[in-house]
Parts: C-alpha cells; sequence; structure tokens
C-alpha cells in the first residue's frame, strides 16, 4: 500500500511501523544486490521497473522508454556501491532515472516526449473523451522544459514528498516548490494553447 493509500483513521504508528518495515525488506535487498546476489538483483528489478518505465514514457517517449529504463537499471547495478542509505533507496533509484532521462534527452537534442493513447498502468479501453484528455495532457507534458516536467512528474504521477523530490534531483527543497509552481503555471498555459477549457 502506497504512502498516499493509507485510511484516513490509521494511526501515525501504524504508519510508522509499516513504513519501517518496508525500509527494513529495501535495506536487506539493497544490501543484497551490493554482495551480488543474483536473484536479489532480479527482485529489484521486478519491484521497481513499472514505476521507473511508467516516468520515462513521460519523459523521453514511449519510443525509448524501454531502451533507457534498461539502461537506468544498468546504472544502479554499476553504482549500487555508491548507494549510502542517506535517503530511501527509492528516492536514490528516482535520482538516477532522473537523470538517465535527461542525458538521453539532451543526446537526442530534443526534449519533447511522444503522447500516450492511455495510461501505461491502465488496462481498460479509454472513453473518446478520456483519450482526448490524456492526449490533451500528454502533448502539454511534453511542452515543458525536461527538468521541470521531472519535478511535475515526480509529485503528481508518483506522489513523492518534497523532501524526496529534493534528494532525487540534488536541489534544495524551497526550489522544488518554486520549480513546482512555476511547471503547473506553464502546464495550465499550455492546456489552454491546446484547446482545454478550465
Amino acid at each position: 500500500m502506497a504512502r498516499r493509500d493509507w485510511p484516513l483513521d490509521a494511526s501515525n504508528d501504524v504508519r510508522g511501523a509499516y513504513l519501517c518495515a518496508m525500509t527494513r525488506s529495501s535495506d536487506d535487498l539493497v544490501a543484497a544486490v551490493k554482495r551480488g546476489d543474483h536473484a536479489a538483483q532480479r527482485r529489484l528489478y521486478e519491484e521497481h521497473r513499472g514505476q521507473v518505465y511508467r516516468l520515462m514514457v513521460r519523459m523521453v517517449g514511449v519510443a525509448d522508454a524501454a531502451d533507457v529504463t534498461q539502461q537506468v537499471f544498468l546504472q544502479v547495478l554499476r553504482k549500487i556501491g555508491q548507494f549510502a542509505g542517506n535517503c530511501r533507496f527509492a528516492t536514490w533509484l528516482y535520482r538516477v532515472a532522473v537523470n538517465e532521462a535527461l542525458q538521453h534527452l539532451r543526446k537526442r537534442g530534443r526534449a519533447k516526449a511522444h503522447t500516450l493513447e492511455q495510461d501505461v498502468v491502465d488496462r481498460s479501453p479509454p472513453s473518446i473523451e478520456q483519450s482526448e484528455q490524456r492526449e490533451l495532457l500528454e502533448e502539454a507534458l511534453a511542452r515543458l522544459d525536461s527538468e521541470l516536467r521531472a519535478i511535475f512528474l515526480l509529485r503528481e504521477v508518483e506522489g513523492l514528498a518534497y523532501q524526496d523530490i529534493a534528494a532525487a534531483l540534488d536541489i534544495a527543497e524551497g526550489t522544488v516548490g518554486s520549480r513546482l509552481n512555476r511547471a503547473r503555471r506553464l502546464l495550465r498555459e499550455h492546456l489552454i494553447e491546446l484547446g482545454w477549457q478550465p
């Protein structure tokens, strides 16, 4: 259960115990990966590939998302020894993923992502209205500067806290807030330019 999925009446003690257990489990897995355990490497990939792929689709486009996702995990395995545990593993993983996406976009020479017909994790066929709205949103997102898009996606799609985004992107928390506000403002402007009516 994701942090944002907790019921309103769940106590902070229960949440804390759950998150602590998840962190211990993640710590054990990372330690096994650092030791070169191939089964742990596979498990790490299986547990996190969906979230990385979803982010890559929106950062680099669906055509390149699988390749960049693979590159992210190659980098994770190469650099896992550098993960010191100062933040959650997922935060560090997002940092590697965003860096790979930005590097890919620089190499490609353009920062435009392709639109999606439907959400990567949504298997149901979209209605015509949903499809049009999603296409409009994806086109507006593609118009954002890649760094602003990364902040917006990490916050609004992945649900990361400002602190985690700051750690993932190696910027100050205040910078996250100001860039997120700018991304939201520009996204709204782009949506209106594309015909969306608030």
